[in-house]
C-alpha cells in the first residue's frame, strides 16, 4: 500500500454538479470508452445515486447506481488508473450495497467487460454471481466486446 494512501483516509459523499469536471477526468484517465460529462450530468439530473471517493481534496474514483422497484443496478464504478490496487474501489462498491440495501434493493445487478479480470474478481470476491452475457455490449479497439452481468441479493 502506498505511504500516501496510508496517511490520507478515503471519504465518499454525494456527487455534486461541480464535482463533473474531475469525474470526467478520472473516467477518462481509466476506460478507453469513457462515458461523456454528459452522461454523467444527466444521471445527477434524473436523481440516480451518484458518489465521489475523494483522498484528501482530490477526487479519485467515483460510482453510479440506479434503484427502483426493488432492484439495483450498478451503472458505473470507477477508480483512477494511479490509486487501483489499493481497495477504493472495494470501498465503493461497498458502500453502494449498503445504499441499495437502505433502499429496499433485494438484489443488485452489474455489467462488466469480459476482459476486465480485476473488476471481475473484486466482484466475485464480494459475492456476485456470473448470470448471463450480453454478446457485444461495450465498444472495444477493434469491434465489440461483451459484457459478463452479475447478481447478488442483498441481505
Amino acid at each position: 500500500m502506498s505511504a500516501v494512501l496510508q496517511e490520507l483516509t478515503p471519504f465518499i459523499r454525494p456527487m455534486r454538479n461541480d464535482d463533473l469536471e474531475a469525474v470526467f477526468a478520472v473516467e477518462h484517465s481509466a476506460y478507453t470508452h469513457p462515458w461523456s460529462e454528459g452522461i454523467l450530468r444527466d444521471c445527477l439530473r434524473v436523481g440516480y445515486s451518484c458518489w465521489v471517493c475523494e483522498l484528501g481534496n482530490q477526487i479519485v474514483g467515483h460510482a453510479v447506481l440506479s434503484v427502483a422497484i426493488g432492484e439495483a443496478h450498478l451503472l458505473n464504478i470507477c477508480v483512477g488508473p494511479g490509486w487501483q490496487g489499493h481497495g477504493l474501489g472495494r470501498r465503493l462498491l461497498k458502500r453502494m450495497l449498503r445504499i441499495a440495501g437502505e433502499r429496499n434493493a433485494d438484489t443488485m445487478f452489474l455489467e462488466v467487460r469480459a476482459s476486465n479480470e480485476s473488476a471481475r474478481g473484486l466482484y466475485e470476491s464480494e459475492g456476485f454471481g456470473e448470470i448471463g452475457r450480453r454478446r457485444d455490449y461495450y465498444p472495444a479497439r477493434v469491434g465489440r466486446e461483451d459484457a459478463i452481468v452479475y447478481a447478488k441479493a442483498i441481505l
